[in-house]
């Protein structure tokens, strides 16, 4: 996240009040805390290095000059991976914020299922 980003985007779901948020929902907010990604955090710390390097591979073979095709595959690959990476990171936000939020019902629940869609959104623009 940049500093633009923490500072301009609010650490409570839209619609809600800030003040009012329970444990749960200030656990399942965009601050700090338990998030349904958390208990796989290592893995995937593991799967986004790799990730890197497969960037970093891509701007060696641009300064060598590999052939185009050569290059296009790998950003084909580099692409599907990320696009694995938010699939996964998605299906656990689903299973665990937004099921939370299903276990409060109303606003919060209302709020994370348009956060969860606005997400899915982003991802099939991608």
């Amino acid at each position: 996240m940049t500093t633009t980003q923490a500072r301009t985007e609010p650490d409570h779901a839209p619609g809600t009040d800030p003040q009012a948020g329970t444990p749960a929902t200030a656990a399942h907010g965009s601050g700090h805390g338990p998030h349904g990604y958390s208990a796989q955090k290592d893995a995937h710390l593991k799967r986004l290095r790799r990730i890197e390097g497969q960037i970093r591979g891509l701007q060696r073979m641009v300064d060598e000059d590999v052939y185009c095709i050569d290059v296009l595959t790998q950003v084909s690959a580099s692409t599907k991976a990320l696009q694995s990476f938010a699939l996964s990171l998605l299906e656990e936000h689903l299973r665990h914020c937004v099921a939370a939020a299903a276990e409060q019902g109303g606003v919060e629940l209302d709020a994370k299922v348009a956060e969860a869609s606005a997400a899915i959104g982003r991802l099939l623009r991608s």
